[in-house]
């Protein structure tokens, strides 16, 4: 039986990539646990044992290779090929999502839109064409679209989540302010910003002495 990993340990891993990138940029060869630790607020101890769940890394008293260390967590993520995305909503959001140049670098092509509003099919957006969104299923099933971003009013979003996953979709990111629901072999991220910022004035009103 395969060993099962926590979903946390996974959501660490593109951070410690990022800052391998980081430092791989910066010129450097080696880092420790306890120096990639200060970078990411994380202790040495949860580094190792986050990469323990994946094999054996670095050496005892000579830390962990750079160039390896982030070659093999891009592969373990799957970040080390191209990635097919469609955008659903090309609202005001859905613009700004495809106007944002971080993507393709990551390996992440956006390679249309999809609106219901006719004033908008045609036209490009960040380099993406917007298409009606009567086209979405057979532009997926054509394009092997793997990602699926939702970007449309919260009152559409189940329904365009439901397209996506009828269609082929196995990965959505879903910026609709609800929590679509999808089937388990579905992977879903919610993106919400009001959600966040609803957290952090928790700790706010704590420091306040108001969250007594």
């Amino acid at each position: 039986m395969a060993l099962e990993i926590p979903e946390v340990v996974i959501n660490r891993l593109p951070v410690y990539a990022r800052a391998l990138s980081e430092l791989a940029a910066a010129g450097e060869a080696v880092v420790s646990s306890q120096a990639l630790g200060e970078l990411l607020d994380v202790t040495p101890a949860q580094i190792r044992k986050d990469l323990s769940y994946f094999g054996r890394f670095g050496k005892q008293g000579r830390g962990y290779n750079v160039h390896g260390l982030l070659a093999k967590l891009r592969e373990i993520l799957g970040i080390d090929r191209q990635w097919h995305v469609c955008l659903v909503g090309v609202g005001r959001l859905g613009q700004a999502i495809a106007e944002y140049g971080g993507f393709r670098p990551q390996g992440f092509e956006i390679l249309a839109a999809f609106d219901a509003d006719v004033a908008m099919v045609g036209k490009t957006v960040g380099g993406v064409t917007v298409h009606f969104i009567d086209e979405l299923e057979s532009f997926i099933t054509s394009h092997n679209v793997d990602i699926g971003i939702v970007a449309v009013p919260a009152a559409h979003a189940q329904a365009v989540v439901d397209r996506l996953v009828a269609a082929g979709v196995h990965a959505i990111l879903n910026y609709a302010p609800i929590s679509a629901h999808v089937p388990r072999d579905v992977t879903i991220r919610h993106i919400d910003p009001v959600l966040a910022m609803q957290s952090m004035t928790f700790y706010i009103k704590k420091g306040e002495g108001g969250g007594k």
